[in-house]
């Protein structure tokens, strides 16, 4: 387990987390309003278009948004799936192992690079 996150943390709910949604319909130029499960009520349903992402047509490469387990504080456990990659820079004078790290509910496209120490 890595830690916590929290939606709110930066005052948006960044695409690459929750998705994909419906619009329900087109509030500006600009703006969209979707249709968001019940467990995100707290969130305004109103987002700005360069918040969302081009539409997936294809099924199998939806994320499934039923178990991502969001508590009632709106935070979730980032859980490590998969270790990816491992490599190690060389410093001045030691040497610092990282993985790249494919995390739960994530795309491998999405994976990070994080210290080994840190897992």
């Amino acid at each position: 387990m890595k830690g916590v996150m929290r939606f709110g943390k930066k005052g948006k709910l960044s695409p690459w987390y929750i998705g994909p949604y419906r619009i329900s319909k087109n509030v500006d130029k600009v703006a969209y309003e979707l249709e968001l499960h019940l467990e995100l009520a707290a969130f305004h349903l109103v987002f700005h278009v360069s918040m969302l992402k081009n539409c997936l047509r294809d099924p199998s490469l939806n994320v499934p948004t039923e178990n991502i387990g969001i508590q009632d504080n709106l935070s979730y456990e980032k859980l490590p799936v998969q270790i990816l990659d491992r490599q190690v820079h060389k410093l001045r004078t030691k040497e610092v192992a990282s993985a790249k790290v494919l995390w739960r509910n994530q795309y491998v496209e999405e994976a990070t690079w994080e210290a080994e120490e840190d897992m």
